[in-house]
Parts: C-alpha cells; sequence; structure tokens
C-alpha cells in the first residue's frame, strides 16, 4: 500500500511540474528582466502601491533605479537612503504597452540601507522595479 501512495505522489509532482513548465510562457511578460549581478533587488511585478526595503548598497558605486509599468496612469517612485530622501521618479504607465523610467544616482549618495515607495495612480496598475550598482 505505502508504494502505491509513493507512486501516486510522484504522479502528482511529475504533473505538478509539466504545469509548472508552462508557466516561463506567462514569464517572458516580465515588465523588467532580472538585473543580473549588478542587481541589489528585483521586484519582479506588483500591482497597486507599495514598495521596497533592502540594504547592502555600497557607497563606492552609482546607483540606478529603474521602474517600469503598465496600465493607463503613472507610478511615483520615491527613493531614500539612510533616512535622507535620494530620489523621485515619476513614470507614465500606457494600457497595453511598457512604460519605464530610470533615475542614476552618483557614488555615495546610496549606502548602506534603502527603501522605495511605489504611489500608483490606480490601483490595478501593474509594476516593477530594480535598483543596480553598475561598475
Amino acid at each position: 500500500m505505502r508504494t502505491k501512495n509513493v507512486s501516486m505522489m510522484a504522479l502528482l509532482a511529475a504533473g505538478a511540474m509539466t504545469a509548472l513548465g508552462a508557466g516561463p510562457a506567462a514569464a517572458t511578460d516580465a515588465l523588467l528582466p532580472h538585473p543580473g549581478p549588478e542587481g541589489l533587488v528585483w521586484v519582479q511585478e506588483q500591482i497597486g502601491d507599495g514598495g521596497v526595503v533592502s540594504a547592502g548598497a555600497w557607497g563606492g558605486l552609482p546607483t540606478v533605479l529603474t521602474v517600469a509599468c503598465e496600465g493607463d496612469g503613472t507610478v511615483h517612485a520615491t527613493m531614500e537612503s539612510q533616512g535622507n530622501h535620494v530620489a523621485d521618479l515619476a513614470v507614465d504607465c500606457p494600457a497595453g504597452t511598457t512604460g519605464i523610467g530610470t533615475v542614476s544616482m552618483d557614488p555615495g549618495l546610496v549606502t548602506g540601507s534603502f527603501s522605495i515607495g511605489i504611489d500608483t495612480s490606480d490601483e490595478t496598475i501593474r509594476w516593477a522595479l530594480t535598483v543596480t550598482q553598475p561598475e
């Protein structure tokens, strides 16, 4: 009886993996690609207001905040580091296509911990963001 249960679980797991295998087709619809080794943060996709808090920014490199959105409205991003306001970014979010905005900050402006707040003009707007420190 135990062997039958294990076999059934293996079939269910294989079915789940097959279903998950269909997922990457939707992943090609990502608003922003993974930032690679220069990335500090990647928020793949959210809807409505939100944000992120992180740490690990090195003051010796420039910092780049990129926000992408879609949905017939706007996204306003604000960034703070160590309690200091370091960036504002407004991005138009067209319906059916992706709007992208970027702000670059000089080395030393973002160090250690940082936070980004996202305010959307409509709770149905999709958005994504990356924070990178290119060398």
